[in-house]
């Protein structure tokens, strides 16, 4: 009887603690992996036949995003949107964010407009 008291309260004490590391890696996911630009409206390489390209992304976990080092607004949610207007040719589209750590990411698209 006394035994398996005392495995009951080491069984609820393991799951008690693995509950809080779980929900601990759950909730500090975005400090541990930092900032990441996602779900970007173009593609690398594309030929455009628009003078407006109407940009769209998120960088959740960013504090500060630059497109073609100006920079741009982003919601709580990390979402973000800009005009961007192509000249005739050749355009690289950069894009920069940071996080508040000072942890970055960059992805650079080449387009071609007709």
């Amino acid at each position: 009887m006394k035994t398996g008291r005392i495995l009951f309260k080491r069984v609820a004490l393991s799951v008690f603690f693995i509950f809080i590391i779980v929900y601990s890696f759950f909730n500090t996911r975005g400090i541990i992996f930092g900032v990441k630009i996602k779900n970007v409206n173009i593609v690398d390489g594309a030929t455009i036949s628009e003078d407006v390209l109407k940009i769209t992304g998120n960088a959740k976990n960013a504090v500060n995003l630059t497109l073609n080092g100006r920079e741009i607004s982003i919601d709580q949610a990390g979402n973000w949107s800009e005009s961007l207007a192509l000249l005739p040719g050749y355009n690289v589209i950069e894009i920069k964010a940071v996080d508040k750590f000072g942890y970055s990411d960059e992805e650079i698209y080449k387009l071609i407009k007709n």
